[in-house]
């Protein structure tokens, strides 16, 4: 699957003009900027190497609604703002007892579209940790598009938006999508981060004091995301569940996707 970056459109264009036309990959996916740039200058997308009956698809159209277990198998784009309000059980029940609740008192939050559970319930402490990540992931971001890289700061957005992909899946508990990142995809990411020598030509990273301030942040997202891991497998311990397997491997590859970009960076520097 192609993700297609801002920075690839504006390539395109050189000078952007309102309604201009480029050319992206049938089935591509676009990351949020370059969602908000095809809008803001009302871009017409074409895509040369698609059949001519093809569904010509405008980014972000039609992915206002939010994930169901009934299109869990599509495997739909994980690349959408997030959607509010949750929906509201009509008649929820007690996740520990099973009995009808009248009222939700403040130590009980909703698990599901049907129970609500307290607090301390091992999915609502993984539930949190997400969140963590994914704030910590937004600040990283926050970084890269003061600092730059550009491609850093696509990237980040990237994986923001996958981190509430895992936070929709563990919810609906459904397989997570798959993750990849502009230009690479999940394999090539573990292969790079396994040996960064011979993919990326550098060696694997070892930071101190001195590193780069970004670098630490990649850091910093990495060993959450490890220990996001870990919680994971404490509260969804089962490795015949579907679900509970795939948002573990899924964390697994989303740490190494944090080295990945960190390890890029540091090829960045090297070719200066």
């Amino acid at each position: 699957m192609t993700i297609v970056t801002e920075a690839e459109l504006r390539d395109q264009l050189r000078r952007p003009s309102l309604g201009a036309t480029v050319k992206v990959p049938a089935g591509a996916r676009f990351t949020p900027s370059a969602q908000d740039f095809v809008k803001q200058w009302q871009l017409q997308l074409a895509y040369p190497d698609a059949p001519q009956d093809a569904p010509r698809d405008v980014p972000g159209d039609g992915e206002s609604q939010p994930e169901t277990p009934e299109r869990s198998g599509d495997n739909p784009s994980w690349q959408q703002e997030s959607v509010f309000p949750v929906n509201r059980p009509e008649h929820p029940r007690c996740g520990s007892c099973g009995e009808q609740l009248s009222r939700k008192g403040d130590n009980m939050t909703q698990l599901n579209d049907e129970i609500f559970v307290v607090k301390t319930h091992p999915r609502i402490r993984l539930r949190g940790k997400f969140d963590s990540l994914h704030a910590l992931v937004l600040m990283a971001e926050c970084q890269a598009q003061t600092m730059g890289p550009d491609w850093l700061a696509e990237a980040l957005a990237v994986l923001a938006s996958y981190c509430r992909e895992l936070t929709s899946a563990e919810y609906h508990q459904r397989v997570v999508a798959p993750l990849s990142l502009p230009g690479w995809d999940e394999k090539s990411i573990h292969k790079a981060t396994h040996d960064p020598q011979s993919v990326l030509g550098v060696p694997h990273e070892t930071l101190d004091g001195s590193s780069p301030v970004l670098s630490h942040w990649l850091n910093l997202c990495r060993t959450s995301c490890r220990e996001l891991e870990i919680e994971a497998l404490t509260a969804l311990p089962s490795q015949d569940d579907p679900f509970a397997v795939s948002l573990n491997h899924a964390l697994n590859r989303l740490s190494s996707a944090f080295y990945f970009l960190q390890l890029r960076l540091a090829q960045t520097k090297k070719s200066k």
